[in-house]
């Protein structure tokens, strides 16, 4: 018999294995002081471009004193319970109410986190008869909601429509064999790597000719597309051709918790199945309170998300301006994609950190394809023109020394502790 412990031990993953050299610094990097534009990391300041604070209310006073006096009044520990038993509020409630009348929908339920939030949403809304079908660059969250689906999964290409359609045909055919069962869609308003929105429009439209109902992940739309900021959904003209619309709170709100939206009577059973709420702490008072008034800001200041726009802009338009490429992005998420191998990548980002003092998350294999590296860079409303203008520059200098082969090594440098 095989001790689990030691399988484990003789395999530490994809990225596990580069632990030794990678902590601290390229994974579990810290980050401290408050969250904005600007923050130390090993004792200097850096801009940082890795924070989903899009709206920059991580630190605006009025959030900050809507959590202070929260905490205060509440404490942590209130509501005591799961929603279902003892858990319950009017505060909860009211929070459900205006994140519902903000995505134009009937009701809505909160929550504990984003990701346990879609894994269960998967689990209670489909059941073994169903077919799923879904974008293949789907969100983590995502694939492991599927994992707990008992019946068949169909994967469409990455926004591609014709595809999805004929895996809509597999998937009809499919419950017209077994007799029972129905169609669901899953995408996201945006996606979080390559920043594209998904064809929400156009898989709208296969409505008409199919029978399915739609699930859309905006996690990274909410609160930044929309005239009113309610998402991809609005930002695409749709919105009420999404069955059931889910977020967030972690990006734009700058906070803990998500959400679904939908039809009363499918929140009402979703209320009242999913396990992961029924069966865990409700969320707490003080992160109620502050996303009441995250939402009204959001609501109030429609400037933070047009500041958000005007760096974003200037962020992606200079770096395509000097040559650089940022794919097919129509969000804020700015993704750079270069040419390289892992440790050509782990010293372009050392060079960034130490000598130009600039903070930035990196993706490369086994995430993407080897040879690849993408960058992957995260503006908001707080950063300054400054802070595009030196990280432009930064990127162009280090493109250069990528191409003359500057960053090639042998291995991941190692790093010193701070």
């Amino acid at each position: 018999m095989a001790d689990i412990f030691e399988r484990l031990l003789k395999n530490y993953g994809p990225l596990g294995q580069y632990r030794e050299n990678a902590h601290g610094y390229f994974a579990f990097p810290k980050l401290e002081g408050e969250i904005s534009n600007r923050m130390i990391f090993r004792g200097k300041e850096k801009i940082v471009w890795s924070l989903n604070n899009y709206l920059g209310l991580a630190n605006h006073p009025e959030v900050r004193k809507a959590d202070a006096e929260g905490a205060a009044t509440y404490g942590l520990a209130l509501p005591m319970g799961a929603r279902m038993m003892s858990g319950n509020s009017n505060h909860h409630e009211q929070l459900e109410r205006e994140l519902a009348a903000f995505e134009g929908k009937e009701d809505s339920i909160l929550f504990n986190f984003g990701y346990q939030g879609m894994v269960s949403l998967i689990d209670v809304i489909s059941g073994r008869h169903d077919v799923i079908v879904y974008d293949a660059e789907s969100h983590a969250c995502i694939i492991d909601g599927l994992r707990l689906h008992p019946g068949h999964r169909y994967v469409y290409k990455h926004n591609d429509i014709d595809d999805l359609e004929k895996q809509l045909q597999r998937a009809a055919a499919l419950i017209d064999k077994q007799g029972a069962g129905g169609i669901l869609v899953i995408t996201e308003g945006v996606f979080g790597m390559a920043g594209d929105q998904g064809k929400l429009k156009e898989i709208a439209a296969l409505k008409k000719k199919h029978s399915f109902r739609l699930l859309v992940d905006d996690a990274h739309g909410f609160g930044t597309l929309g005239k009113s900021g309610a998402g991809a959904g609005e930002e695409q003209g749709v919105q009420e051709e999404i069955d059931l619309y889910f977020s967030t709170f972690a990006k734009s709100m700058a906070s803990i918790g998500a959400f679904v939206a939908g039809p009363k009577n499918i929140i009402d059973y979703i209320r009242y199945n999913i396990r992961s709420q029924i069966f865990a702490k409700s969320l707490p008072m003080p992160l109620v309170i502050g996303n009441l008034k995250r939402l009204e800001l959001l609501r109030k200041y429609p400037e933070l998300k047009e500041k958000l726009w005007s760096n974003a802009l200037k962020l992606q338009n200079g770096l395509k301006a000097k040559g650089f490429d940022i794919g097919k992005t129509d969000s804020v998420v700015t993704p750079v994609y270069m040419k390289g191998g892992i440790e050509e990548a782990t010293a372009m980002v050392k060079d960034l950190r130490e000598n130009y003092h600039i903070f930035c998350s990196i993706v490369v294999y086994p995430v993407i394809p080897k040879g690849h590296i993408i960058y992957r860079l995260i503006p908001t409303a707080v950063h300054t023109d400054e802070d595009i203008n030196l990280t432009i520059n930064a990127f162009e200098e280090c493109k250069d020394k990528l191409a003359a082969g500057a960053y090639q090594s042998k291995e991941i440098p190692k790093m010193s502790e701070a």
